[in-house]
């Protein structure tokens, strides 16, 4: 009961802070004050209750925390509190390092897989393969474990040691040494020419040292002959505010407002300005966006098309016009909170949920269409605040079959790309390598055996439909042709894999050559046939229409 009884002084503690803060201020605010104490009071109550009496006990920090992460889902779901334990995970969403073996792992059947080993770092170079199951660390079981779990083993000072038993599809378990190193996420997955004059950068993350990453692809493709760039923002869930305004400081004049924050503190409000000579202002752009381009990623291209810097083309993005910081907490805790909404250079805000407003179920939500507001652009281009940026040239994104995304989630294409790994030393150039006829075949043989059922859009209205009928009770004379139905459907079903041939081989030639060429031979791959990628060439290499869409004088399609 000790520590109940310093929890117990914390809160009489903050509840006197309270008191003398609060002291001098007006009737409204001495009612706020009361509100504060009765519920601090009220809730000290309920915790020590449930402490000395509850039934089966209570784990203490648990329920505190269950407490926390509840009060604070009221907010918005960016406001969080981070418990010692977590820090170092947060630690790595700012700053893109952290200590382990360099491999992502994924959960399956009760065990934790490898995923994708990072190229020349410690888990690629012991020879650990995707697929390969960790049976223990350091003697520790992972059955059972989750992915948090096993990171968390996996994790530690780069220079300590640890001990894999690691089992291989067809052999025997293996122990592996590993020694932790220094694990540097990068936030340029891959960049490279796509055609003669046309570079491309694919950025994945703002952590810290975003931009220079950024500089040097930009710097390596000029040197390659690069006179057009497509930077690719699509999926890109931001991180760090300052990184996005030193990338566009790469591309545009010094001393120009790139996005101003503005919160219920004072010192919250401040205005960011690019503070560097730029690399390149002249160069045609055209930034690629999809509905997952939030955050950092839509300060970038938001003051890139506010200043008429760029073309953006794909879908509009998530609409995340909320600054979170990082407040520390006793017992070396912090607090991720939301302290401002940010505004890029025409004035708009992006967020596109209100979550001061929520409905019956607890859900925030958008901002009407009635409430948005109009902006211009530095070249009178009409904008509008309140649902992310809308694209000047509108591309969506294609939507996978059913089919494909069982094939995906039952890791059943994962699989096949271990298998051919298997029993392929190389592959050759990633341009060339194509899933012929022949390896197609052999992966329709590999499925024969497996579960990849799946339902249908149809198939679920069905299955409401069925439930409705038992309800009503008409269900005996409409069964016979609920049978039928259900057949045609099972045949349709079954050819499947033929008829969604090309979009599962793309997938297949995307997982194979991952096996090979890691992370940065995938983000190439997945450029074949990209078609929000061919609009953006077409394009920057139509000149008068590139001009014209910045100005505001061409349609999305001249």
């Amino acid at each position: 009961m000790k520590f109940f009884a310093r929890y117990i002084a914390g809160l009489l503690s903050c509840a006197l802070l309270f008191s003398a803060v609060r002291a001098q201020q007006n009737e409204a605010a001495r009612n706020d004050e009361f509100e504060v104490l009765k519920n601090l009071e009220i809730f000290s109550a309920v915790y020590k209750n449930a402490e000395l009496v509850y039934v089966d006990g209570v784990n203490p920090g648990s329920l505190i925390k269950t407490a926390l992460d509840a009060m604070l889902r009221t907010l918005d779901p960016y406001t969080v509190y981070i418990p010692e334990a977590e820090i170092e995970d947060f630690r790595i969403m700012t700053e893109g390092e952290y200590g382990g073996i360099g491999s992502t792992i994924h959960a399956r059947d009760g065990w934790i897989y490898i995923s994708d080993p990072y190229e020349g770092f410690p888990a690629d170079q012991a020879g650990l393969k995707p697929g390969d199951r960790i049976v223990a660390i350091n003697g520790e079981s992972t059955q059972g474990k989750n992915v948090s779990d096993v990171s968390a083993l996996l994790k530690g000072q780069a220079g300590t040691s640890l001990v894999l038993l690691v089992e291989r599809e067809g052999s025997k378990p293996k122990e592996y040494n590993l020694v932790r190193r220094e694990i540097k996420i990068k936030n340029v997955t891959y960049s490279g020419m796509l055609r003669d004059e046309v570079g491309y950068i694919r950025q994945d993350g703002f952590t810290q040292g975003a931009v220079d990453e950024v500089r040097q692809a930009f710097l390596d493709l000029r040197e390659k002959g690069m006179k057009y760039l497509v930077y690719d923002l699509r999926y890109n869930g931001g991180g760090l505010l300052n990184e996005a305004v030193d990338i566009v400081n790469l591309f545009y004049r010094k001393g120009v407002p790139v996005v101003s924050t503005k919160g219920k503190l004072n010192d919250r409000n401040y205005t960011y300005h690019t503070s560097k000579d730029p690399v390149d202002t002249e160069i045609p752009i055209v930034f690629l966006t999809s509905r997952g381009t939030a955050s950092a990623s839509e300060i970038l291209t938001g003051a890139m098309q506010d200043y008429d810097r760029a073309v953006l083309v794909g879908e509009r993005t998530f609409g995340k016009g909320l600054v979170q910081n990082i407040l520390p907490l006793p017992y070396n805790a912090q607090m991720k909170v939301t302290v401002a909404k940010y505004y890029i250079p025409s004035g708009r805000c992006v967020q596109a949920l209100d979550y001061s407003h929520k409905d019956e179920n607890g859900h925030a939500l958008p901002i009407p269409d009635s409430l948005r507001n109009a902006f211009k652009t530095a070249a009178g281009r009409v904008v509008y605040d309140g649902d992310g940026i809308e694209p000047d040239v509108e591309v969506e994104s294609p939507i996978m079959s059913e089919v494909a995304i069982s094939l995906v989630t039952k890791f059943l294409i994962f699989d096949y790309a271990n298998r051919y790994a298997a029993k392929h030393d190389k592959i050759g150039e990633i341009a060339k390598f194509e899933v012929s006829d022949a390896v197609y075949n052999d992966f329709l043989a590999f499925m024969k055996d497996k579960d990849y059922k799946y339902q249908l859009p149809c198939e679920k209205v069905l299955e409401r439909f069925k439930t409705e009928a038992q309800n009503d009770s008409c269900w005996n004379e409409v069964a016979p042709s609920f049978a039928l139905l259900e057949e045609t459907l099972a045949k349709v079903k079954t050819d499947d894999l033929i008829k969604n041939k090309k979009e599962i081989a793309s997938l297949l030639r995307e997982e194979i050559i991952s096996r090979y060429y890691y992370q940065s031979g995938r983000a190439e791959a997945e450029l074949q046939g990209d078609e929000t990628v061919n609009e953006a060439i077409e394009v920057l290499l139509d000149s008068k229409r590139y001009h014209n869409l910045l100005s505001g004088k061409a349609s999305q399609k001249e």
